[in-house]
């Protein structure tokens, strides 16, 4: 028994220093494929557009750095900010999600 926590001590620790070395390059990683996901984010609800949706509502935010960062998307041009980075999905119309200064009021900016 003692053999075997202390195996599972031993990959925890391994995995904790592995993920402390290489968090820069897991941050620009990830930061590359939210930005790819936004470019092509739609409304079709494929996997992609799910998961920015889920992470912009779970992590109470808007955008890879901020809200801004969808003003450079298509989908922006035709539909405005998604509703997922909205702070309340109520007080949140498509009007709002159109004019970045509305929005700013509306949504998650970070």
């Amino acid at each position: 028994y003692a053999m075997l926590l202390s195996l599972i001590f031993l990959i925890v620790l391994v995995t904790t220093i592995v993920g402390f070395v290489f968090r820069h390059e897991i941050k620009t990683n990830f930061e590359s494929n939210l930005e790819l996901a936004l470019k092509d984010y739609n409304v079709t609800a494929d996997r992609h557009s799910e998961a920015v949706d889920t992470i912009q509502r779970t992590l109470h935010c808007c955008g890879v750095q901020n809200y801004s960062d969808w003003e450079r998307t298509e989908y922006f041009s035709q539909r405005g900010i998604p509703r997922s980075c909205c702070k309340n999905q109520n007080d949140c119309s498509e009007d709002d999600l159109k004019d970045p200064n509305k929005a700013k009021l509306k949504v998650f900016v970070d």
